[in-house]
């Protein structure tokens, strides 16, 4: 009989966040029973604050000690710490957008904040498991609360055709990810990421084991497949339009910051644990060829959108591409074959190993710029919409922004800060989260892959700038009344503009904690 563990505070600080969101969501769940149609709108409220203690807790355990608890399944460090502070903050601004959309479609229910609220916990746990089993759960709680959330509306086909692929697809990628568990299990008898990189070690040096090799490298190729979906990366991101496209916009906006956040923590944790056993650059070019791929597939099949909903969602792919290229540059080492390729590695000049705690900063960085970005372009797109419109895919065309300027300056002023700082121009904070990456890229030796993504940057630039243009150079169309204003919709404007532009501008607000988050990583 297997004795229970033995568990004390220090267990339990890392998981704060994670029980606040839960607890907050039953809360929520159990004022449904009591309440009527016309008495919700303090649930709205009761969300976004407890996704805001949730990120104060968080900020406060990233400056922990770092360690690891439940007996190693779960890891206390400040790059899980600030993950779930940014997914707090994703969480929270859709919360915040939610009640004015679901108002208008007489949908606003306690379970859609409850929903978000279980998806918010899974993706904070997610950001620090240290487990594959354990990861693979806390995936599949944002995963069942996601699906949920993408067909929550049921009306028409637009949203059962998002909740349906979006589970079919996730489904897959999830059983591709678990069948990776096991056969990297297989190879290196643990789901323990310290101990499986170790053994992934033994595996690589001694001759021995050479018949383990196989399984290991295709246990790697799944697990990472199984995290392509979930960043939308190219060739995985086959899902990302329809779905984002279906799923209600505050959820959208979700999906895009949060979901993706998360993902790319727990992607960023598994491979730089198990990268320090893998020899040679099997990592550093797997990595390279995806973010090659999502840069130029992102984008290319952004420019011809005329659907600024879909126009983001494949935006969201590109940007997929650039964290990708920070993530590349943590697997640069020193002896790396340098080659004259795009995806080939320049002479670092200082002739020492690369600094991972940049590229680590820079991601960091770059989730939170954006995080506020992406959900502020939703919640413009969310305010315009009309129901009437939704059925035909007229809500989200471009024509729908023209003269936006004259009859909403303030909405028109906030869409084009965001699509500033989407397109990486100055003085917004994607330019700024494009150049550390970019930086810590070009320091890694990564210099054909940098001018790929300049390149692809200039290219989005287009299809950004067309937004603004539309607004502010367009006559406004003669019929067609804005909705109302709310003032959860312009207060999360308000936060998302000024977000961007701060962290835009002065950007070293943030160096005190992204410095540990990059600096201290539990099994680096």
């Amino acid at each position: 009989m297997l004795p229970l563990p033995t568990l004390t505070a220090s267990d339990l600080a890392p998981l704060w966040p994670a029980l606040i969101l839960s607890a907050g969501a039953c809360l929520v769940l159990l004022s449904e029973v009591f309440l009527s149609s016309s008495s919700r709108t303090f649930q709205a409220p009761l969300a976004v604050g407890i996704t805001v203690l949730a990120g104060v807790v968080a900020a406060a355990t990233s400056f922990s000690a770092p360690s690891e608890v439940f007996q190693g399944f779960a890891v206390l460090d400040p790059f899980g710490s600030l993950i779930s502070v940014v997914v707090c903050i994703g969480v929270g601004l859709s919360a915040l957008l939610a009640p004015a959309f679901l108002r208008g479609r007489h949908a606003e229910r306690g379970e859609f904040y409850a929903l978000l609220l279980f998806g918010g916990a899974g993706m904070s746990l997610l950001a620090l498991s240290n487990e594959l089993i354990l990861l693979f759960i806390n995936l599949e709680i944002l995963s069942v609360a996601t699906y949920a959330l993408a067909s929550y509306l049921r009306r028409g086909p637009r949203p059962a055709e998002a909740g349906f692929k979006y589970f079919i697809l996730g489904a897959f990628s999830s059983a591709v990810l678990l069948y990776g568990t096991a056969l990297l299990f297989g190879a290196t008898r643990s789901t323990m990421l310290p101990q499986m990189g170790a053994e992934l070690a033994r595996i690589f040096a001694e001759p021995s084991l050479a018949d383990r090799r196989p399984l290991a490298y295709c246990g790697l190729a799944l697990v990472g497949a199984g995290f392509g979906f979930k960043i939308a990366a190219v060739p995985f991101h086959m899902w990302t339009p329809d779905v984002y496209e279906g799923a209600p916009t505050p959820v959208t906006a979700m999906m895009s910051a949060a979901v993706k956040a998360a993902a790319f923590a727990a992607m960023v944790r598994v491979f730089l644990v198990l990268g320090n056993g893998i020899p040679g650059d099997a990592l550093l070019t797997g990595f390279s060829m995806l973010a090659f791929l999502t840069m130029i597939g992102g984008n290319l099949l952004a420019l011809p959108q005329r659907n600024v909903k879909r126009m983001l969602a494949y935006s969201s792919i590109s940007h997929a591409g650039y964290l990708l290229l920070g993530v590349a540059a943590l697997f640069v080492r020193t002896g790396s074959a340098r080659t004259g390729g795009i995806l080939g590695v320049s002479v670092l000049s200082s002739g020492s190993a690369p600094d991972t705690s940049a590229a680590l900063r820079a991601i960091l960085f770059y989730l939170l710029a954006y995080t506020v970005t992406t959900v502020g372009a939703f919640g413009v797109l969310g305010a315009l919409e009309r129901k009437d419109d939704e059925v035909r895919g007229f809500a989200w065309d471009l024509d729908r922004l023209a003269g936006l300027a004259q009859r909403k300056p303030g909405w028109a002023l906030a869409m084009a800060v965001f699509m500033l700082s989407l397109g990486g121009i100055p003085p917004m904070a994607g330019f700024m989260g494009k150049l550390l990456l970019f930086r810590a890229a070009v320091d890694a030796g990564l210099v054909g892959l940098v001018i790929v993504g300049v390149l692809t940057s200039a290219v989005g630039a287009y299809y950004y700038l067309r937004v603004v243009v539309y607004m502010y150079m367009r006559p406004a169309p003669e019929a067609g009344a804005l909705p109302e204003r709310s003032f959860g919709t312009e207060l999360a404007l308000v936060l998302t503009t000024a977000a961007v532009v701060v962290l835009g501008v002065l950007p070293g607000l943030t160096n005190v904690w992204l410095s540990r988050g990059g600096a201290v990583f539990i099994g680096r």
